[in-house]
């Protein structure tokens, strides 16, 4: 448990330690943005295969591939359904970054909701994979999966900050609404850890569901970002060296 907790704590305070970098660098370029993504996104893409869907099958017995791609599309889903209640986040960062002048509270108070109504189905995810039990094996990929959401969690941090100071919202609030997207994501990791624990049965189910979701973010919000900036090619290796860097670590991990 207490591992969990010091996961949960890290996954979301990936998002504040964003949130400060992007106080220091409130102009960063796009370009630099993208390939940080674009990294994040390959890491998130590798945690989402490896130690959530292939465990999803391995965990799912006689009905394993039928469980798990139900549970990848009901997760896929499920974001596609808060899409519809709340603006992308990309679609979010990018109205803001133009129209900075004409922003106001409501709009603010909108970006943030949808960022942190995103970041639930992630902490989910990464607290999820450590229901699988005391299994070293189980245990080292879940981390590995925290791990990838949390690099993810540096950017989103940092494209928080531009739109709320040029929005008008005072620094101190601004940070503190960084910092409450992130209490979010461990409040996910946690709900997502008990759930896991009390009903192991639906374990199968809950891994490819967060599974699911990843894959949904990766494909619908982050990698649009990355490619819109005229980064595609910077974007895509960047993508590679992360999937990769999470391959071997898997494989050094047993």
């Amino acid at each position: 448990m207490q591992l969990v907790l010091l996961t949960a704590l890290g996954v979301g305070g990936a998002t504040v330690f964003g949130s400060v970098i992007g106080f220091l660098f409130k102009k960063q370029s796009h370009k630099f943005s993208d390939i940080v993504l674009s990294f994040a996104a390959g890491v998130m893409l590798a945690a989402a295969v490896l130690g959530l869907i292939l465990p999803s099958l391995d965990y799912g017995g006689k009905f394993g591939i039928l469980i798990t791609i139900i549970g990848i599309f009901a997760g896929a889903l499920c974001l596609n359904l808060i899409d519809k209640v709340v603006p992308h986040l990309h679609k979010m960062v990018g109205a803001d970054t133009e129209e900075h002048h004409n922003a106001n509270l409501s709009k603010v108070l909108l970006f943030v909701t949808a960022i942190a109504i995103h970041n639930l189905p992630e902490g989910i995810a990464a607290g999820v994979g450590f229901g699988a039990g005391d299994d070293p094996h189980a245990k080292a990929q879940a981390l590995l999966i925290a791990g990838g959401i949390a690099l993810q969690n540096i950017p989103e941090g940092m494209v928080i900050i531009g739109p709320m100071l040029a929005a008008g919202v005072s620094p101190k609030k601004t940070f503190l609404c960084a910092a409450l997207t992130g209490v979010v994501e461990i409040v996910g990791c946690l709900l997502g850890y008990f759930a896991v624990s009390v009903a192991t049965a639906v374990l199968p189910f809950a891994l490819a569901f967060a599974g699911g979701t990843m894959l949904y973010v990766i494909s619908d919000e982050m990698i649009p970002e990355t490619h819109a900036h005229g980064s595609e090619r910077g974007a895509t290796y960047a993508l590679l060296v992360g999937f990769c860097l999470m391959l071997v670590f898997d494989v050094l991990l047993g």
